[in-house]
């Protein structure tokens, strides 16, 4: 019988989101491909460190069983193939049980994401992340200089979202940019009954909720939406979650504040967020990710 993905969480991810090759990338970044190689092959047995996405990456992969596989985690790089072979020495190095892998030699890689049918796909290359998003994949573009994740919670994956053109649609969005928060405040008022169209992340966010009613062992996860929105407006996004039979563990109605303390208090392994000023800010605390959908985004 053919191998099979069916039914898995399938997270693809970049090799910089995964590890630390900032050093590495800069000569990457000044055009000299083999030189990129060389480097990459003189560090064969020296571990990359990890990056801003490994917390997330190796909690989740805590939650497979050989017997019924929960989670696969696949690497879809813009590496060459024998740099990749450094990014599988490093996962084997760390316990991290990543088998597959695509690796393209500077070629856009998300094309490969359709057959691999993923539900999240991490990268630190912006092109990357808007095209996986326009076919319909939850993406984020990793912030390689994010915070790394606390130790304090080895048990639980946590992990923060966003409301407006992340979880939800931007239609509220619109009006906002549009018209101002008075207007914004009014029409939420006047459509809190009526539910929030789905935004890009809230297949990741069914998933993780189905994994939530079906624990593993020892794992568990936890997730928070972190939000711009107050009250009125905040009736409207918890009305959509329950129209969804969603559930989050926080939620956070901060009215404008900003989210770094807050989400530094929440200790998540990663944020997704569309508007760059919140990533940028969160980024100082949490590991962070832009998620390049929406009005602030065309």
């Amino acid at each position: 019988m053919p191998a099979s993905l069916e039914g898995r969480l399938v997270v693809a991810i970049s090799s910089r989101a995964l590890f630390d090759f900032e050093e590495e990338n800069h000569v990457f970044e000044a055009g000299d491909d083999h030189a990129y190689m060389q480097l990459q092959l003189q560090r064969l047995e020296q571990p990359a460190r990890p990056g801003v996405a490994f917390s997330l990456v190796h909690k989740l992969l805590a939650f497979d069983d050989r017997d019924a596989p929960r989670v696969e985690v696949v690497m879809l790089s813009r590496n060459d193939p024998v740099s990749g072979l450094r990014v599988f020495r490093s996962c084997q190095h760390f316990g991290l049980p990543i088998e597959r892998g695509v690796f393209t030699r500077g070629a856009s890689p998300w094309r490969y994401l359709r057959p691999l049918r993923a539900q999240l796909f991490l990268s630190a290359n912006d092109a990357d992340v808007r095209a996986a998003l326009a076919a319909g994949v939850p993406a984020a573009r990793v912030y390689p200089q994010s915070a790394r994740a606390t130790d304090a919670h080895p048990d639980e994956v946590r992990i923060a979202f966003d409301g407006d053109a992340v979880l939800f649609g931007d239609e509220a969005e619109r009006v906002y940019q549009q018209d101002g928060l008075p207007a914004f405040q009014r029409h939420e008022r006047e459509f809190s009954a009526t539910p929030l169209p789905p935004g890009p992340f809230k297949p990741l966010l069914a998933a993780l909720h189905d994994m939530q009613q079906a624990p593993h062992g020892r794992m568990r996860i936890r997730t928070a939406l972190v939000t711009a929105r107050s009250a009125p407006a905040h009736e409207r996004a918890m009305r959509t979650l329950m129209d969804w039979r969603i559930e989050v563990d926080a939620a956070m109605f901060l009215g404008g504040l900003p989210n770094g303390e807050f989400l530094r208090e929440f200790e998540p392994d990663f944020l997704f967020d569309d508007q760059t000023g919140h990533v940028e800010h969160a980024a100082e605390h949490v590991p962070a990710g832009l998620v390049a959908a929406g009005v602030c985004h065309e």
